[in-house]
């Protein structure tokens, strides 16, 4: 993959979704459905994940693409492809609290390297470098160029008074536990991947995932967070998360700045 050709590409197309996902978000009223697995989708996620898919499938057709709105893709047995979910936080979308994002991701060899996060009601979007290192984008946005960006960098943290962030629809009691685990010195509440682009920038030191998440939901994030000197492992053994599982569901996980030390679980 040419990384230099990859990020115009997801950055535009995150984009172009996040205006679809507004004009829907704004509008009087939008359909609410319910998938097999008892999630919700809006017409804000399939028209997203139209979108997204071909223009992806149209700049890069050799890759494989997962995207959580399509179940056929779900079975396929890869190590390197793009993953898509086309908005992240729906429940977040339904309830109109703006805590979601357009997530387009590559995963190679089990591992994400590049990736955007784009939250267009908040007006954030972050995204890795052809290069590698991780920005943040200053907006107003505009879909064909880039603007200005800063480079974002993980807090110089320790474990002497931690800023926590946790899902906002998810935290329940072991997620609390987890965290009384730490000296604290805040905790914030957000939805979807912003999590991990507030610990990339340096807003969080430690987000815990202690439930049910799919690859699609932590693929970019994980990647900008890579990009800006933090790491995501396993919950249980500490161990790297890795991509590309079968069903594409993730165990519980850790994402955190490199100067906490982890608590055993």
């Amino acid at each position: 993959m040419n990384y230099s050709e990859l990020i115009p590409v997801i950055r535009r197309l995150a984009l172009e979704a996040g205006d679809k996902i507004m004009e829907i978000y704004n509008s009087d009223d939008f359909d609410v459905k319910v998938k097999s697995d008892s999630s919700p989708v809006t017409e804000a996620d399939e028209a997203a994940d139209a979108l997204i898919s071909a223009g992806l499938r149209a700049a890069f057709p050799d890759m494989p693409l997962v995207t959580e709105e399509q179940a056929d893709s779900h079975d396929l047995d890869v190590d390197t492809f793009l993953i898509v979910d086309p908005l992240d936080g729906t429940k977040e979308f339904i309830n109109r609290r703006g805590d979601f994002t357009v997530n387009i991701a590559l995963v190679e060899n089990g591992v994400p390297t590049r990736g955007v996060v784009y939250a267009p009601a908040k007006d954030r979007m972050f995204y890795t470098t052809a290069t590698g290192p991780s920005v943040e984008e200053i907006g107003p946005f505009n879909a064909d160029a880039a603007g200005e960006t800063t480079a974002i960098k993980v807090a110089d943290s320790n474990n002497d008074a931690l800023m926590i962030v946790a899902s906002k629809s998810h935290r329940d009691q072991a997620t609390e536990d987890y965290i009384n685990k730490y000296s604290v010195k805040d905790s914030k509440s957000a939805g979807s991947s912003l999590k991990f682009c507030l610990v990339a920038t340096g807003e969080a030191d430690l987000y815990p995932r202690v439930g049910r998440t799919m690859e699609w939901d932590t693929a970019a994030g994980h990647a900008v967070l890579s990009g800006a000197g933090g790491r995501v492992v396993r919950f249980d053994d500490h161990t790297p998360l890795v991509y590309g599982k079968e069903g594409f569901a993730n165990p519980f996980f850790i994402a955190y700045a490199p100067g906490v030390t982890l608590k055993e679980a």
